[in-house]
């Protein structure tokens, strides 16, 4: 527990939970990056755009699984080894993507994810040993705002870069670089793990089963799966494409409406994670965020000509942020010596969440390209995802309410 190592060794973990965040910023680039980048994919690997939305969401499936192996490994080996490990997978991932033969980008995408399910559970597992827990909504909020920031500029960026000339294969030499030079800061920086760490005992999977034993915990991934899928694959993955050929808008424009969403999670996630902190309470946070998610596609579906879909985008952007509350409560409905596997699991259901979504999404997605009446397919796009969203707002109500206001009250 954070409270049982001093203060020179809490400013050491501080330090590595910020280097990961910059970790956490490359790894969402890259996640996002490709979305400005399709018609560019398909010439260059000699792909239909469909079978470019599966390579894409290829990057899923190994981020989800390696979750879980991510969250074992920072409770049995510590985050020295196991977040620059990560960092080397991503770095592989990055350098190969541009290579131009289509199972190589495959096998590139698979790296890109199985190293960056070690971002955000490493920053997580370091906040927790430099950070107390009277803070630790606001600290995840502000490790996901900076992911976001990568995810916003690896479409707001990189876009107008393209538009103007550069390579497309340069951003992915820039992103392994990048990732390689971390590696070696976080191998120096971080503290290595005492023994206590291991006090689960030296099997991986003893933690998983605490957790897993939970019904909290599926909960909690069901909820931030459904929040955070519009976004991974809605807007990250497929908005530019679809604002361009559904809305009749010019590519700069789509790529700076689009990143609007990881732009409005910057403001939203330690905005919310602060509300909730702030209240000592989650239920209403996450449940609250989902309305008003819900709320604000359905106007654009109803109610289109009264609100700009700038607005549109960056206010739901905002309000998205209310799916990093169930990582809080992850952690709090499970004991303190399996918080990194409880962060792995939670990534693991997440990020399932969006590797089983993604190809149905991506189905209606690429159908909608074809459709000849534009407007209703953008409409049907937007009711799955108000879909998406209401069903997490209904299971908000069955979550366990673990802010500091519930203790107080059963004192």
């Amino acid at each position: 527990m954070a409270s049982s190592i001093d203060s020179t060794q809490k400013s050491k973990y501080i330090s590595a939970w910020l280097l990961c965040l910059i970790f956490y910023f490359v790894e969402y680039a890259a996640r996002s990056a490709p979305g400005v980048m399709i018609p560019e994919l398909a010439a260059n690997l000699s792909e239909p755009t469909v079978a470019i939305g599966a390579l894409l969401g290829a990057y899923y499936y190994t981020y989800s699984i390696t979750s879980l192996i991510a969250g074992a490994s920072l409770d049995f080996l510590g985050a020295r080894f196991a977040v620059p490990l990560g960092l080397f997978f991503l770095a592989i991932g990055c350098l190969l993507f541009p290579n131009g033969h289509s199972a190589i980008g495959y096998t590139a995408r698979l790296l890109q994810g199985a190293g960056s399910a070690f971002a955000f559970t490493g920053a997580v597992f370091l906040a927790t040993k430099g950070f107390t827990a009277r803070v630790l909504s606001t600290v995840i909020g502000a490790t996901q705002c900076l992911g976001m920031a990568g995810g916003f500029i690896g479409q707001f960026a990189v876009g107008p870069l393209m538009h103007r000339g550069m390579p497309w294969q340069t951003v992915w030499w820039v992103l392994g670089g990048a990732s390689l030079v971390l590696c070696g800061g976080l191998l120096f920086v971080t503290p290595t793990e005492t023994s206590s760490v291991n006090n689960t005992g030296r099997s991986i999977v003893r933690p998983y089963r605490i957790v897993f034993s939970n019904p909290q915990s599926y909960l909690c991934g069901a909820i931030s799966g459904l929040l955070f899928v519009p976004t991974t694959i809605g807007a990250m993955t497929w908005g530019v494409a679809l604002l361009q050929h559904e809305r009749g808008i010019a590519f700069e424009h789509a790529v700076f409406v689009a990143s609007l969403v990881p732009l409005g999670w910057v403001i939203g996630c330690p905005v919310l994670g602060w509300l909730a902190d702030t209240i000592g309470r989650r239920k209403p946070v996450v449940i609250g965020g989902s309305i008003a998610m819900a709320l604000i596609l359905a106007q654009a579906v109803f109610l289109s000509s009264h609100l700009p879909i700038v607005v549109t985008c960056f206010v739901f952007g905002v309000f998205s942020g209310a799916a990093m509350i169930p990582y809080s409560v992850m952690k709090e409905v499970n004991p303190d010596e399996v918080k990194g596997s409880a962060t792995g699991a939670i990534n693991f259901m997440t990020f399932g969440v969006s590797a089983v979504v993604g190809p149905v999404f991506g189905h209606l997605a690429a159908g909608g390209l074809k459709d000849s009446n534009l407007l209703r397919a953008f409409h049907g796009t937007l009711v799955f995802w108000i879909g998406a969203i209401c069903i997490a707002a209904i299971l908000g109500f069955f979550l366990r309410e673990t802010g500091s206001a519930s203790h107080a009250s059963e004192v």
